[in-house]
Protein backbone atom coordinates (compact mmCIF):
# COMPACT_ATOMS: atom_id res chain seq x y z
CA UNK A 1 0.00 0.00 0.00
CA UNK A 2 1.88 3.78 -0.85
CA UNK A 3 2.65 5.95 1.44
CA UNK A 4 1.50 8.30 -0.67
CA UNK A 5 -1.87 8.43 -0.37
CA UNK A 6 -3.56 10.69 1.83
CA UNK A 7 -5.94 7.84 3.86
CA UNK A 8 -8.27 11.04 4.96
CA UNK A 9 -8.34 12.48 2.05
CA UNK A 10 -8.94 9.33 0.00
CA UNK A 11 -11.48 8.26 2.44
CA UNK A 12 -13.51 11.15 2.20
CA UNK A 13 -13.91 11.17 -1.41
CA UNK A 14 -15.00 7.46 -1.39
CA UNK A 15 -17.24 8.58 1.22
CA UNK A 16 -18.94 11.25 -0.90
CA UNK A 17 -18.45 8.95 -4.07
CA UNK A 18 -16.37 11.61 -5.86
CA UNK A 19 -16.22 11.04 -9.58
CA UNK A 20 -13.39 13.67 -9.45
CA UNK A 21 -10.90 10.72 -7.84
CA UNK A 22 -11.39 8.04 -10.26
CA UNK A 23 -8.24 7.04 -11.60
CA UNK A 24 -6.12 8.75 -8.70
CA UNK A 25 -6.36 5.27 -6.48
CA UNK A 26 -8.25 2.50 -5.86
CA UNK A 27 -10.39 1.91 -2.99
CA UNK A 28 -9.84 -2.36 -1.56
CA UNK A 29 -12.38 -3.71 0.97
CA UNK A 30 -10.79 -6.74 2.94
CA UNK A 31 -14.46 -8.06 3.66
CA UNK A 32 -15.19 -8.75 0.10
CA UNK A 33 -11.96 -8.93 -1.64
CA UNK A 34 -12.45 -6.47 -4.38
CA UNK A 35 -11.21 -2.86 -4.94
CA UNK A 36 -13.64 -0.43 -6.60
CA UNK A 37 -13.41 3.14 -8.27
CA UNK A 38 -13.93 5.99 -5.16
CA UNK A 39 -16.95 6.49 -6.77
CA UNK A 40 -18.47 3.33 -7.11
CA UNK A 41 -21.83 3.28 -6.12
CA UNK A 42 -22.32 0.17 -4.41
CA UNK A 43 -22.65 0.23 -0.33
CA UNK A 44 -19.83 1.80 1.63
CA UNK A 45 -18.12 -0.96 3.99
CA UNK A 46 -16.64 0.11 7.22
CA UNK A 47 -13.56 1.76 7.52
CA UNK A 48 -11.41 -0.55 9.23
CA UNK A 49 -12.24 -2.65 6.53
CA UNK A 50 -10.68 -0.39 3.64
CA UNK A 51 -7.24 0.03 2.17
CA UNK A 52 -6.44 2.06 -0.53
CA UNK A 53 -4.11 1.61 -3.36
CA UNK A 54 -2.65 4.06 -6.07
CA UNK A 55 -3.74 1.64 -9.14
CA UNK A 56 -5.65 -1.24 -10.03
CA UNK A 57 -2.32 -3.31 -10.70
CA UNK A 58 -0.78 -2.90 -6.80
CA UNK A 59 -4.34 -3.93 -5.56
CA UNK A 60 -4.54 -7.14 -7.60
CA UNK A 61 -1.08 -7.69 -6.59
CA UNK A 62 -2.25 -7.61 -2.98
CA UNK A 63 -4.83 -10.19 -4.03
CA UNK A 64 -8.15 -8.21 -4.52
CA UNK A 65 -10.08 -8.36 -7.94
CA UNK A 66 -11.63 -5.63 -9.86
CA UNK A 67 -15.53 -4.95 -8.92
CA UNK A 68 -17.84 -5.88 -11.52
CA UNK A 69 -20.19 -3.01 -10.22
CA UNK A 70 -17.93 0.08 -11.11
CA UNK A 71 -15.38 -1.44 -13.54
CA UNK A 72 -12.25 -0.01 -11.81
CA UNK A 73 -9.96 -1.35 -14.52
CA UNK A 74 -11.98 0.64 -17.32
CA UNK A 75 -11.02 4.22 -15.74
CA UNK A 76 -7.80 3.62 -16.07
CA UNK A 77 -8.32 2.21 -19.85
CA UNK A 78 -10.08 5.32 -20.35
CA UNK A 79 -7.29 7.53 -18.98
CA UNK A 80 -4.66 5.57 -21.12
CA UNK A 81 -6.78 6.21 -24.30
CA UNK A 82 -7.48 9.48 -23.83
CA UNK A 83 -3.70 10.18 -23.26
CA UNK A 84 -2.59 7.64 -26.27
CA UNK A 85 -5.32 9.72 -28.50
CA UNK A 86 -3.83 13.23 -27.62
CA UNK A 87 -0.27 11.75 -28.13
CA UNK A 88 -1.64 10.27 -32.05
CA UNK A 89 -2.77 14.25 -32.57
CA UNK A 90 0.53 15.91 -31.69
CA UNK A 91 2.51 13.76 -33.92
CA UNK A 92 0.12 13.58 -36.96
CA UNK A 93 0.79 16.20 -39.44
CA UNK A 94 -2.80 16.33 -40.17
CA UNK A 95 -5.52 15.46 -37.20
CA UNK A 96 -7.31 11.83 -37.33
CA UNK A 97 -10.79 11.53 -37.32
CA UNK A 98 -12.80 10.17 -34.28
CA UNK A 99 -13.24 6.90 -36.38
CA UNK A 100 -9.25 6.32 -36.78
CA UNK A 101 -8.61 7.92 -33.50
CA UNK A 102 -11.10 5.38 -31.76
CA UNK A 103 -10.07 2.52 -33.79
CA UNK A 104 -6.18 2.97 -32.50
CA UNK A 105 -6.98 2.76 -28.90
CA UNK A 106 -9.76 0.32 -29.17
CA UNK A 107 -13.06 1.88 -28.89
CA UNK A 108 -16.19 2.18 -30.75
CA UNK A 109 -15.80 5.84 -32.21
CA UNK A 110 -19.34 6.73 -29.95
CA UNK A 111 -17.74 5.72 -27.13
CA UNK A 112 -14.67 7.53 -27.28
CA UNK A 113 -16.25 11.15 -28.14
CA UNK A 114 -18.13 10.42 -24.80
CA UNK A 115 -15.05 10.02 -22.51
CA UNK A 116 -12.73 12.22 -24.26
CA UNK A 117 -15.19 14.93 -23.32
CA UNK A 118 -15.76 13.73 -19.78
CA UNK A 119 -11.83 13.58 -19.18
CA UNK A 120 -11.08 16.58 -21.25
CA UNK A 121 -14.13 18.94 -21.21
CA UNK A 122 -13.64 19.14 -25.24
CA UNK A 123 -14.35 16.79 -28.09
CA UNK A 124 -11.85 15.91 -30.03
CA UNK A 125 -12.08 18.27 -33.07
CA UNK A 126 -12.01 20.77 -30.75
CA UNK A 127 -8.70 19.84 -28.99
CA UNK A 128 -7.89 18.97 -32.92
CA UNK A 129 -8.51 22.15 -34.04
CA UNK A 130 -7.38 24.23 -30.70
CA UNK A 131 -3.82 22.26 -31.40
CA UNK A 132 -3.63 23.57 -34.85
CA UNK A 133 -3.98 26.77 -33.48
CA UNK A 134 -1.40 26.37 -31.33
CA UNK A 135 0.78 25.42 -33.76
CA UNK A 136 -0.08 28.39 -36.30
CA UNK A 137 0.54 30.74 -33.79
CA UNK A 138 4.09 29.24 -33.01
CA UNK A 139 4.57 29.34 -36.34
CA UNK A 140 3.87 32.70 -36.99
CA UNK A 141 5.36 34.42 -33.75
CA UNK A 142 8.75 32.52 -35.44
CA UNK A 143 8.65 34.81 -38.18
CA UNK A 144 6.96 32.35 -40.73
CA UNK A 145 4.73 33.79 -43.24
CA UNK A 146 1.10 33.90 -43.11
CA UNK A 147 0.64 31.13 -46.12
CA UNK A 148 3.83 29.34 -44.69
CA UNK A 149 2.28 28.84 -40.66
CA UNK A 150 -1.55 28.02 -42.62
CA UNK A 151 0.10 24.79 -44.29
CA UNK A 152 2.68 24.23 -41.59
CA UNK A 153 -0.05 24.05 -39.09
CA UNK A 154 -1.61 21.45 -40.87
CA UNK A 155 -4.92 23.78 -42.53
CA UNK A 156 -5.94 21.99 -46.02
CA UNK A 157 -6.38 25.45 -47.22
CA UNK A 158 -5.88 29.63 -46.34
CA UNK A 159 -10.29 29.38 -45.92
CA UNK A 160 -9.70 26.77 -43.59
CA UNK A 161 -7.79 28.53 -41.42
CA UNK A 162 -9.94 31.93 -41.28
CA UNK A 163 -12.94 30.54 -40.92
CA UNK A 164 -11.43 28.43 -37.65
CA UNK A 165 -7.63 29.25 -36.84
CA UNK A 166 -8.45 33.36 -36.91
CA UNK A 167 -11.36 33.01 -34.51
CA UNK A 168 -8.64 31.04 -32.32
CA UNK A 169 -6.09 33.48 -31.71
CA UNK A 170 -8.65 35.79 -31.10
CA UNK A 171 -6.91 38.25 -33.36
CA UNK A 172 -6.38 38.45 -37.52
CA UNK A 173 -3.56 36.58 -38.27
CA UNK A 174 -1.19 39.43 -39.85
CA UNK A 175 -2.32 41.32 -36.07
CA UNK A 176 -1.10 37.85 -34.35
CA UNK A 177 2.38 38.12 -36.46
CA UNK A 178 3.15 41.73 -35.46
CA UNK A 179 2.18 41.63 -32.01
CA UNK A 180 -1.52 42.52 -31.85
CA UNK A 181 -0.82 45.64 -34.65
CA UNK A 182 -4.35 46.74 -35.53
CA UNK A 183 -6.12 45.66 -32.86
CA UNK A 184 -7.60 47.78 -30.20
CA UNK A 185 -7.82 46.85 -26.24
CA UNK A 186 -9.62 48.79 -23.71
CA UNK A 187 -9.33 48.97 -20.39
CA UNK A 188 -10.71 50.51 -16.97
CA UNK A 189 -9.36 50.27 -13.69
CA UNK A 190 -11.89 48.96 -11.20
CA UNK A 191 -12.91 49.92 -7.57
CA UNK A 192 -13.19 45.77 -5.72
CA UNK A 193 -13.04 44.98 -1.77
CA UNK A 194 -10.17 43.29 -3.19
CA UNK A 195 -8.07 45.72 -4.40
CA UNK A 196 -8.18 47.53 -7.60
CA UNK A 197 -8.55 45.39 -10.62
CA UNK A 198 -7.40 46.02 -14.29
CA UNK A 199 -10.41 44.84 -16.84
CA UNK A 200 -9.41 45.05 -20.67
CA UNK A 201 -11.21 43.92 -23.58
CA UNK A 202 -11.01 43.74 -27.03
CA UNK A 203 -14.34 43.96 -29.50
CA UNK A 204 -14.38 40.15 -29.30
CA UNK A 205 -14.53 40.03 -25.30
CA UNK A 206 -12.59 40.53 -21.73
CA UNK A 207 -9.01 39.73 -22.66
CA UNK A 208 -7.77 40.56 -19.52
CA UNK A 209 -8.15 40.94 -16.13
CA UNK A 210 -5.89 41.54 -12.65
CA UNK A 211 -5.31 42.90 -9.54
CA UNK A 212 -2.90 45.64 -9.34
CA UNK A 213 -2.30 45.85 -12.74
CA UNK A 214 -2.60 49.04 -15.09
CA UNK A 215 -2.47 49.88 -19.15
CA UNK A 216 1.33 49.65 -18.71
CA UNK A 217 1.19 45.93 -18.26
CA UNK A 218 -0.88 45.45 -21.12
CA UNK A 219 1.48 47.43 -23.32
CA UNK A 220 3.88 45.12 -22.40
CA UNK A 221 1.70 42.31 -23.53
CA UNK A 222 0.43 43.67 -26.31
CA UNK A 223 3.52 45.90 -27.73
CA UNK A 224 2.18 46.95 -31.24
CA UNK A 225 -1.88 46.86 -30.24
CA UNK A 226 -3.62 50.14 -29.98
CA UNK A 227 -4.28 50.44 -25.62
CA UNK A 228 -7.17 52.90 -25.07
CA UNK A 229 -9.30 54.25 -21.73
CA UNK A 230 -12.56 52.32 -22.17
CA UNK A 231 -15.68 53.49 -23.30
CA UNK A 232 -19.34 52.76 -21.59
CA UNK A 233 -19.61 49.19 -23.23
CA UNK A 234 -16.47 48.47 -21.13
CA UNK A 235 -17.96 49.47 -17.90
CA UNK A 236 -20.69 47.65 -18.11
CA UNK A 237 -18.80 44.71 -18.85
CA UNK A 238 -16.39 45.42 -15.95
CA UNK A 239 -19.34 45.85 -13.59
CA UNK A 240 -20.31 42.21 -14.05
CA UNK A 241 -17.08 41.57 -13.49
CA UNK A 242 -16.58 42.98 -10.38
CA UNK A 243 -20.08 41.59 -9.55
CA UNK A 244 -18.23 38.03 -10.02
CA UNK A 245 -15.48 39.03 -7.31
CA UNK A 246 -17.84 40.63 -4.76
CA UNK A 247 -20.29 37.69 -5.60
CA UNK A 248 -18.31 34.45 -6.91
CA UNK A 249 -19.88 31.65 -8.04
CA UNK A 250 -22.48 33.04 -10.00
CA UNK A 251 -23.70 32.19 -13.16
CA UNK A 252 -22.05 35.07 -15.54
CA UNK A 253 -21.52 34.21 -19.12
CA UNK A 254 -19.49 36.80 -20.39
CA UNK A 255 -17.53 36.98 -23.71
CA UNK A 256 -13.88 36.01 -23.64
CA UNK A 257 -10.82 36.53 -25.78
CA UNK A 258 -8.20 34.42 -24.50
CA UNK A 259 -5.74 31.92 -26.46
CA UNK A 260 -3.48 29.64 -25.02
CA UNK A 261 -2.06 25.76 -26.53
CA UNK A 262 -4.49 23.12 -26.83
CA UNK A 263 -3.66 21.92 -23.10
CA UNK A 264 -3.72 25.30 -21.69
CA UNK A 265 -7.08 25.88 -22.96
CA UNK A 266 -8.56 22.12 -21.69
CA UNK A 267 -6.81 23.32 -18.60
CA UNK A 268 -8.96 26.49 -18.54
CA UNK A 269 -12.13 24.17 -19.65
CA UNK A 270 -11.36 21.88 -16.88
CA UNK A 271 -11.78 24.58 -14.42
CA UNK A 272 -14.60 26.10 -15.65
CA UNK A 273 -15.83 22.60 -14.49
CA UNK A 274 -15.60 22.40 -10.79
CA UNK A 275 -18.46 23.41 -8.94
CA UNK A 276 -18.71 26.86 -6.98
CA UNK A 277 -17.58 26.14 -3.56
CA UNK A 278 -15.61 22.80 -4.51
CA UNK A 279 -11.75 22.41 -5.35
CA UNK A 280 -9.46 20.10 -7.10
CA UNK A 281 -6.01 19.33 -6.53
CA UNK A 282 -3.44 20.08 -9.53
CA UNK A 283 -3.36 16.36 -10.52
CA UNK A 284 -6.93 16.07 -10.24
CA UNK A 285 -6.63 19.50 -13.22
CA UNK A 286 -4.05 17.15 -15.26
CA UNK A 287 -6.43 14.89 -15.17
CA UNK A 288 -9.05 16.08 -16.22
CA UNK A 289 -7.20 17.70 -18.99
CA UNK A 290 -6.48 14.12 -20.31
CA UNK A 291 -2.73 14.30 -18.77
CA UNK A 292 -2.56 12.90 -15.34
CA UNK A 293 0.92 13.23 -15.24
CA UNK A 294 1.55 16.72 -16.39
CA UNK A 295 0.85 17.71 -12.78
CA UNK A 296 3.83 20.81 -12.78
CA UNK A 297 1.96 21.84 -16.94
CA UNK A 298 -1.23 21.96 -14.99
CA UNK A 299 -0.26 24.52 -12.51
CA UNK A 300 1.55 26.79 -15.24
CA UNK A 301 -1.66 26.64 -17.35
CA UNK A 302 -3.20 28.21 -13.89
CA UNK A 303 -0.53 30.73 -14.28
CA UNK A 304 -1.30 31.67 -17.49
CA UNK A 305 -5.09 32.23 -16.78
CA UNK A 306 -5.39 35.86 -18.37
CA UNK A 307 -9.11 35.86 -17.09
CA UNK A 308 -8.95 35.05 -13.24
CA UNK A 309 -12.07 34.78 -11.77
CA UNK A 310 -14.11 33.81 -14.72
CA UNK A 311 -11.90 31.19 -15.18
CA UNK A 312 -11.63 29.88 -11.67
CA UNK A 313 -7.82 28.88 -10.69
CA UNK A 314 -8.63 29.89 -7.29
CA UNK A 315 -10.67 26.40 -7.01
CA UNK A 316 -7.29 24.49 -7.23
CA UNK A 317 -5.51 23.63 -4.25
CA UNK A 318 -2.05 21.47 -3.56
CA UNK A 319 -2.93 17.79 -3.08
CA UNK A 320 -2.12 18.31 0.94
CA UNK A 321 -5.26 20.83 0.97
CA UNK A 322 -3.10 23.68 1.60
CA UNK A 323 -4.07 26.85 -0.33
CA UNK A 324 -1.36 26.76 -2.78
CA UNK A 325 -0.46 29.28 -5.24
CA UNK A 326 -2.52 32.37 -6.46
CA UNK A 327 -0.79 35.14 -8.98
CA UNK A 328 -2.75 37.54 -7.05
CA UNK A 329 -1.68 36.53 -3.60
CA UNK A 330 -2.69 33.49 -1.43
CA UNK A 331 -4.83 36.22 0.99
CA UNK A 332 -7.05 36.71 -2.18
CA UNK A 333 -7.61 33.36 -3.33
CA UNK A 334 -8.83 32.23 0.46
CA UNK A 335 -11.66 35.11 0.17
CA UNK A 336 -13.01 34.27 -3.36
CA UNK A 337 -13.35 30.65 -2.35
CA UNK A 338 -14.90 31.40 1.21
CA UNK A 339 -16.43 33.72 -0.75
CA UNK A 340 -17.83 30.65 -2.91
CA UNK A 341 -18.69 28.02 0.01
CA UNK A 342 -20.50 30.67 2.08
CA UNK A 343 -23.29 31.26 -0.97
CA UNK A 344 -23.19 27.16 -1.77
CA UNK A 345 -24.22 26.92 1.66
Amino acid sequence: MSDTIDHQSAWAAFAARDRQADGRFVVAVRTTGIYCKPSCPARHPRRENVSFYPDPAQARAAGFRACLRCCPDDEARDRVAVAGAIALMEAAETGPGLEDLAAAVGYAPHHFHRLFKRATGVTPAAWARALKSRRAAEALSEGATITQAIYEAGYSSPSRFYAHGAQRLGMAPSAWVRGGAGVTIRWTIATTSLGPMLVAATERGICRIAFDENDSALRARFPAAEIAAGGESLAALAAQVVAAVERPGRDLTLPLDVRGTAFQEAIWQALRTIPPGETRSYADLAALAGRPGAVRAAGSACGANHVPVLIPCHRVTRADGAIGGYAFGAERKQILLDRERDRAE
